[in-house]
């Protein structure tokens, strides 16, 4: 007939659709084809308890955790496990957990950004990233004690899961000044012994007793420690 139209539907023109397994709110629906950019999903890696050594970060009960120590135990009777000791990236917290031995964990989506720590506003740090020169503000309760070895231009690693910052990764040694302390006497590089002083950051550590104000000195911001003077 003049004018009509004949509209045949064919299975293969729904080839668009497709299912999809990795949607976290229903994954028994339909995938459609989208003209906007949506927020890409969680990715989610699965280990074992053997696939556990120091440095791992897991995923328990929902919270991103570091492994301290681990020890693989192959009891006489019974089963396998790993005893480890973890530190909770969000709250700080260090507990001993075990691990039946093949069991699965997941491992925790942990990625690092390297930023440059650019001035402190108030109550917050600014970082900025030097590639795209955008500001990320960190409070301190992200930064932690890391605070006291924080200067102007250090490159910083920031640890992110979820979306934010938990963790602060600062280089291993800072160079700091001495704005406070007691003065040298002579003989004290014999006699040895320590003294405290306060560095340009606030942060006060101990020193040989022939260190003076104004010197510059290396401190390891792990421990905390004087190392030597610059």
């Amino acid at each position: 007939m003049a004018g009509s139209v004949c509209m045949n539907l064919k299975l293969s023109s729904f080839s668009s659709f497709t299912f999809s397994s990795s949607s976290p709110s229903n994954p028994s629906l339909l995938s459609f084809p989208r003209t906007t950019t949506s927020t890409p999903s969680l990715r989610i890696y699965a280990l074992t308890s053997n696939d556990i050594k120091v440095g791992s970060n897991i995923e328990v009960d929902g919270a991103p955790w570091r492994v301290l120590e681990f020890l693989h135990v192959k009891p006489g009777k019974g089963a396998a496990f790993v005893r480890t000791k973890m530190k909770n990236y969000v709250t700080g917290n260090t507990v001993e957990k075990t691990f039946r031995a093949g069991s699965s964990i997941a491992e925790a989506d942990i990625y690092k950004e390297t930023k440059q720590f650019t001035y402190k506003d108030g109550v917050q740090f600014v970082f900025m990233d030097l590639s795209t020169y955008e500001e990320m503000r960190l409070g301190e309760k992200e930064v932690g004690n890391k605070t006291k070895w924080l200067k102007e231009g250090m490159d910083c690693t920031l640890l992110l899961w979820n979306g934010k910052v938990i963790d602060v990764d600062l280089p291993i040694t800072v160079k700091l000044k001495i704005v406070d302390v007691d003065p040298g006497l002579k003989g004290d590089t014999a006699q040895g012994g320590t003294k405290p002083a306060t560095l340009d950051t606030g942060a006060v550590v101990n020193v040989p007793l022939f260190v003076n104000v104004g010197d510059e000195i290396l401190v390891d911001t792990r421990s905390g420690q004087y190392m030597s003077r610059a």
